[in-house]
């Protein structure tokens, strides 16, 4: 039982080296990789998410921003770079196991952290609105399967 622990706590260290050394290499490595990983284009490389590009391409004011403003935390660098990497490891993992869903929704978190960021970008003129209801359930046009549709509850 000791020699199944130690085994592995072995595999589990290996795989923390390799984990840093991949992250030392996306942030330190040829220049400019971490940044093209932010742009829309990279996004939209996995065919799965073709449809969200172009309902985002299409959306009008939302055009000028990239993707990772709405889907990742800005709290601090730490933890953007963290759900960054979890985020895209999930995504990863998902496509190449080939169970990626016909329909993609936002987790739980995912919606905290797209609710969170509209609050931060529209400050202005949110701060006298009631925040118990997501943004998109009044603005429904931003969900990106439904760019371009006007829909009245």
């Amino acid at each position: 039982m000791a020699r199944t622990f130690r085994n592995r706590l072995g595999y589990l260290a290996v795989a923390v080296v390799i984990a840093a050394a991949g992250g030392f290499f996306v942030m330190f490595g040829p220049p400019g990789l971490m940044a093209k990983t932010e742009t829309p284009d990279f996004c939209a490389s996995c065919h799965v998410m073709e449809a969200q590009y172009e309902a985002w391409f299409h959306a009008g004011a939302h055009r000028s921003i990239k993707c990772v403003d709405c889907h990742l935390p800005h709290g601090n660098v730490a933890i953007y770079y963290t759900w960054k990497s979890i985020d895209g490891m999930k995504d990863v993992v998902v496509f190449h196991s080939g169970r990626v869903p016909e329909n993609i929704t936002a987790s739980s978190h995912a919606k905290a952290t797209i609710q969170g960021n509209c609050i931060r970008c529209h400050t202005e003129r949110v701060f006298k609105i009631d925040m118990e209801r997501n943004c998109w359930d009044c603005h429904r046009q931003l969900q990106h399967r439904l760019t371009g549709i006007r829909q009245t509850i």
